[in-house]
């Protein structure tokens, strides 16, 4: 084992960068478009039943987002120390926090399960806010429908995400993303045998989720055990205050933006539904489709940038910063004319796009205005998210969640609720809010950007030739 995780240190800190974080992104690219299809499956084939079907599904993504946020918390927190004492050949404390960062996130999504489906009137009159009274009583039973049953699938959904992130922190995209395409073809599959042959609707789209989840959270454990991945032992499992500050310290950052980011659709529904006082479902379908359509163009920054992950952490770890330096900004060049591109087709065909979903006027309607605004701010958003992730993979915590927190906390919360009482028509401060946030957002990256390129180089110039 010792002998392999020397290879790997040598390839990590000496391939050639740009050949290196290519590799390393093609399959985590892979991985986050696919996973992305699957979640936009649900609402493809979740649209053909109804609008109401679609604004009930939209009003639960926030669940699935705090499940995500803390499958990123745990994954993203135990990777990112992992990656760093690989880098500096420490294995054994290495072992030790890739069972504890499994563990911890199984038993948190046992936990947040059992209190979910105890608690399941609350959270889904949480959920509807202020417009639970003027939503179609089919809306509700729909978003009912679908909560419980993703909440009894929320452990292995917690459990995959830490094992996909641990898998690639250490320099094993591939397996990664066999575990994570796997679950998202099961899933494209049973949709539609579920909702449609064996009637179970919105039901049906949840389970066929679960099953992909547990699916795919089986897969990436036999992967760890078939690659030179660190093994999981529950011997190593040690949640002590060391290991768990340091989850907190990796992972802090992914949960404040997750997390916020359910907030958000929290009160991007309630604007949206408020706002809209004739069609205040058709309204929060059409967020809801334009976000999910939005987040496939966006996985493949997310999966590149990924790839740059495991290097800036080795390089990061073995004191080449003029390597973490060199990576990054050939992520940003990358991510900003890809996502340059994206906007273009997403503003040329956004009529069609949404269509796909929900072939309903009202909603092409509203759609259509939201993702023209979206698009035009959106390439800005791969400086935002690189140097968060730059920013977490060396330890710089409080940056870090800033830049985290900074596009669907900081910034898209207060212009969200602000911006519609500016308007005579409400609806077209919604418009507005995300376009307004990402470039606020922009703004905060770019100073904390250059500072961390300024300190790289100066650290590359201070080492020793």
């Amino acid at each position: 084992m010792e002998q392999t995780l020397k290879s790997k240190y040598t390839r990590m800190t000496t391939e050639p960068v740009r050949k290196l974080v290519v590799r390393l992104a093609v399959p985590t690219m892979i991985s986050m478009l696919v996973t992305a299809l699957y979640n936009i499956a649900d609402t493809f084939f979740v649209g053909r039943i109804g609008t109401e079907a679609t604004a009930g599904v939209g009003l639960v993504f926030p669940i699935m987002t705090i499940l995500q946020a803390f499958g990123f918390f745990f994954g993203q927190g135990s990777g990112n120390f992992i990656s760093r004492q690989l880098g500096a050949r420490k294995l054994e404390e290495a072992n030790i926090m890739a069972t504890t960062g499994n563990l911890c996130a199984l038993l948190f999504g046992a936990v947040f399960a059992a209190a979910g489906i105890a608690f399941a009137p609350q959270i889904l009159s949480l959920l509807a806010g202020s417009n639970e009274a003027v939503l179609q009583p089919r809306t509700l039973a729909f978003a009912r429908d679908y909560m419980i049953i993703i909440l009894l699938g929320a452990p292995f959904l917690c459990m995959s995400c830490v094992l996909n992130n641990q898998l690639r922190f250490q320099g094993n995209a591939f397996f990664s993303m066999i575990g994570l395409v796997s679950g998202a073809v099961v899933n494209c599959a049973l949709d539609p045998l579920l909702i449609f042959v064996f009637r179970m609707e919105v039901r049906g789209a949840a389970l066929a989720t679960i099953l992909s989840q547990m699916l795919s959270c089986a897969i990436l454990f036999v992967g760890t055990l078939r690659s030179d991945s660190l093994k999981l032992h529950l011997r190593n499992f040690r949640p002590t205050p060391y290991y768990l500050k340091w989850i907190c310290i990796g992972g802090f950052p992914s949960l404040s933006r997750q997390g916020l980011a359910s907030v958000a659709t929290l009160c991007l529904n309630a604007a949206a539904g408020a706002s809209a006082s004739a069609a205040p479902d058709a309204a929060i379908a059409a967020f809801s489709v334009v976000g999910k359509i939005m987040m496939f163009g966006f996985s493949a920054v997310l999966g590149f940038g990924q790839g740059f992950q495991p290097v800036c952490g080795f390089n990061y770890g073995a004191k080449k910063y003029g390597r973490v330096r060199e990576a990054y900004l050939f992520c940003i060049r990358v991510g900003f004319l890809f996502l340059l591109g994206a906007s273009a087709l997403g503003f040329i065909f956004s009529d069609r796009l949404i269509a796909l979903f929900r072939d309903d006027p009202d909603v092409i309607a509203a759609g259509r205005i939201a993702m023209r605004m979206q698009c035009v701010t959106f390439p800005l958003m791969a400086v935002v998210t690189l140097t968060n992730m730059l920013y977490q993979n060396i330890g710089r915590v409080f940056g870090a969640t800033l830049l985290a927190v900074a596009r669907q906390g900081l910034m898209f919360i207060p212009v969200v609720l602000i911006l519609p009482r500016l308007f005579a028509d409400p609806l077209q401060g919604v418009y507005l809010a995300q376009p307004v946030a990402d470039l606020f957002a922009f703004c905060l990256a770019v100073p904390l950007a250059l500072r961390m390129l300024r300190e790289l180089k100066a650290g590359t110039d201070a080492a020793p030739a």
